[in-house]
């Protein structure tokens, strides 16, 4: 688990100071901008609450299932687990070739997207057969270059050792003042014309607390003293 809703609502907070100064470039006047964790969540949940009010359908956990899509799951090989994203028509078909299963493709319950959204489970059993006879290396090859969406479920290691990580240099290693030499994430979204870049891992908690107060909030020693004998700061 990570805090995700944190991550979205420092997105949300960050698009707001964008509009917020477009806006104010057109009036001259500035705004409050309430980017709250919930509802930053809230807004990637999709049609979930549209659905129940119009359906009275109440979306549940599913896992790894994208409920109504298939096939997109996680599925079992002899050493691990794979993720197959075949639900397009086209791509499921030559998904069903490469099984060796072409038929799959002319069967009432899997020949349209939305008759495999009804049979999934059955569908995701067939696949699961499938795939746990092989190995999860050689099938990651035998399906990638067949054109099918698939990925192995990456843990930290596997994202270092990754060659697509490493090529477009998605993880850095950057400088600790305590720890050495450490890797994280680089900056995204990438900017053709002002690319960004970590110079630091970020600051210790309230490393820069004096040069807020005092140099940007032009606040004396004195009162910054003060306010820390006082609890404040």
């Amino acid at each position: 688990g990570v805090s995700i809703g944190d991550s979205l609502a420092a997105s949300n907070a960050a698009m707001g100071v964008m509009m917020a100064l477009h806006v104010r470039e057109k009036t001259g006047r500035g705004q409050v901008i309430d980017a709250a964790i919930f509802e930053a969540v809230l807004a990637m949940m999709e049609n979930m609450v549209t659905e129940y009010d119009i359906t009275g359908y109440v979306r549940e956990r599913s896992g790894s299932v994208l409920p109504g899509i298939a096939p997109s799951n996680v599925y079992p090989t002899s050493d691990g687990m794979i993720l197959i994203g075949g639900n397009g028509d086209n791509v499921f078909g030559r998904f069903v070739e490469v099984m060796g299963k072409a038929d799959l493709a002319r069967n009432p319950k899997f020949a349209s997207h939305a008759a495999r959204g009804v049979n999934q489970t059955e569908l995701d059993e067939i696949i699961a057969d499938w795939t746990r006879t092989f190995a999860l290396e050689p099938l990651l090859t035998l399906l990638e270059d067949s054109g099918i969406p698939c990925g192995r479920v990456y843990s930290a290691p596997d994202m270092i050792a990754d060659p697509q990580y490493q090529a477009r240099e998605s993880i850095v290693t950057v400088d600790h003042p305590v720890f050495g030499p450490i890797r994280m994430q680089n900056t995204f979204p990438r900017m053709s014309e002002t690319p960004g870049k970590v110079q630091w891992p970020g600051p210790a908690l309230g490393e820069h607390t004096d040069e807020v107060l005092g140099r940007l909030a032009g606040l004396t020693p004195e009162t910054i003293i003060d306010l820390r004998s006082r609890g404040i700061v």
